[in-house]
């Protein structure tokens, strides 16, 4: 991620009417489906409290169900490969292809590949490799990133799509989704049938019997690790669970919170490859399990991010992310769960803009249905930001400046005055002003600055504490 471009990004986006049309229309919709889909619960709160401690859980016993799961997995046929980052898994998955002789992947959808990079790796071995997810393998034609968790194409409208579906496959032009979708679902089938191998990523890891659940609504996960000889599922280490019963809770909520549905329309569950009376299915089945820094997440303070379902529920929430998108945020992971997830992966410093890319109202915490409070981690990443010496010279000194004026019981009065002066004198009875000198330019920039009114609020409560009258008709 280009830190430094961060707010060059944010402008560009704020100036894209399509892409602005395309986040209304997807992030008003992914906030209306999930609010119905979870008043129909019969008490959603209890509900997001259990799924809450079911991903306590599981962080609290970490170690154990990831060595049970592994065990489990061995159990039922499978192979469990350990990745420490994201050159190891890739590495992986590169032997795995040698020694199957791949040529040709299809890949469900996969934010751990994305992270990793997989498919450039893949590539530049002469693989090749194609998004099965519509969203994926369209934004795969683009040649661009997912800007979204679960809506990889969010920032796109059906009329950028239908242009680009008869730019780069000869389709013809249409304003249908299910046109533009019967069309691809063709294109793809072939795609199905002659690969070697199926990747996939995993929504949840089930220790106790050794099972990985992916969920979906297309079909293609499902066709990309069933019609290929070989599947690969790829996992961050957070993904296991204990039990059923928690899974039966998380899932339900992963639903509701990312898509507005009761339940997606394929819940796939893997136990390993396909037994001798079982008519198809892989023939082997690989599980390798990525840490990346999610080990030392854990031993933080912010091991609570782990608990993240990746359901995009505060992404489609967030008012940052409703006007700036995905692509701002410069990683794989946008919104305001990326704002945590990134820095403590890659590093405060490589993304030091992203934990103050919130107002802090707290609409990302209250849509996550594991009640992950995010708006506290973000105050800490801002406050490991200061300490690590992020702010500039200028920022430093104005704070240090500000600090001293409110400890000063005279400097803040005497600032309070000039402010009052200056604001009214700039604003020149018109009672708010378009510009600023620096660095106070940057707020008029965007937006008006009313000018200090008068009497100031001290004097107000004085005038009142002192018992006097006062004339409401005077300002």
């Amino acid at each position: 991620m280009k830190a430094e471009s961060f707010e060059k990004i944010v402008d560009h986006a704020l100036a894209d009417r399509q892409l602005q049309v395309a986040l209304d229309r997807g992030t008003t919709r992914g906030v209306n489906a999930r609010l119905l889909a979870m008043s129909e619960t019969t008490d959603a709160q209890a509900l997001r409290h259990q799924a809450r401690l079911a991903r306590e859980r599981a962080l609290n016993q970490l170690p154990e169900l990831l060595e049970q799961l592994e065990r489990n997995i061995i159990a039922n046929g499978g192979h469990v490969l350990w990745a420490r980052d994201a050159a190891e898994l890739n590495q992986h998955v590169l032997t795995i292809c040698r020694q199957h002789n791949v040529r040709r992947v299809v890949k469900g959808k996969s934010m751990v590949t994305e992270e990793t990079a997989l498919n450039h790796a893949l590539e530049q071995e002469g693989i090749d490799v194609v998004e099965s997810d519509l969203g994926e393998y369209i934004i795969q034609l683009a040649g661009e990133t997912p800007s979204h968790i679960v809506f990889p194409m969010l920032h796109k409208t059906k009329e950028a799509t239908a242009q680009l579906l008869h730019d780069k496959l000869g389709m013809p032009l249409t304003d249908q989704p299910e046109a533009m979708t019967r069309f691809v679902r063709g294109v793809m089938r072939q795609k199905y049938l002659q690969a070697d191998l199926g990747i996939s990523g995993v929504n949840f890891a089930i220790a106790e019997t050794g099972t990985i659940a992916t969920v979906e609504n297309e079909g293609n996960n499902r066709l990309s690790i069933s019609a290929p000889p070989v599947h690969v599922a790829v996992m961050g280490l957070e993904k296991v669970i204990a039990t059923w019963e928690d899974y039966a809770v998380l899932v339900q909520l992963l639903a509701r919170s990312a898509t507005g549905q009761r339940m997606t329309v394929y819940n796939n569950l893997i136990s390993g490859p396909r037994r001798p009376d079982e008519p198809d299915g892989p023939e082997a089945f690989y599980l390798i399990i990525l840490d990346n820094g999610r080990s030392r997440i854990l031993a933080s303070e912010y091991a609570e991010s782990l608990a993240c379902i990746r359901c995009g529920a505060c992404l489609n929430a967030c008012p940052v992310y409703q006007n700036i998108g995905g692509h701002a945020y410069g990683w794989v992971y946008p919104g305001p769960i990326g704002s945590i997830i990134t820095p403590l992966l890659r590093g405060p410093l490589t993304a030091p803009k992203l934990p103050y890319a919130s107002s802090l109202c707290g609409a990302c915490q209250a849509a996550c249905p594991v009640e992950i409070n995010i708006p506290d981690m973000l105050l800490k990443l801002r406050r490991d930001l200061v300490q690590a010496g992020d702010p500039s010279l200028g920022w430093r000194l104005g704070m240090k400046g500000w600090a001293v004026a409110f400890k000063s019981p005279m400097l803040y009065r005497l600032g309070g005055r000039i402010a009052g002066w200056l604001t009214r004198v700039l604003a020149r009875g018109k009672g708010h002003l378009r510009w600023l000198p620096p660095p106070f330019n940057g707020w008029t920039a965007h937006r008006d600055f009313p000018a200090f009114g008068t009497p100031s609020f001290r004097e107000r409560y004085l005038r009142r504490f002192k018992g006097q009258p006062h004339d409401s008709k005077k300002p």
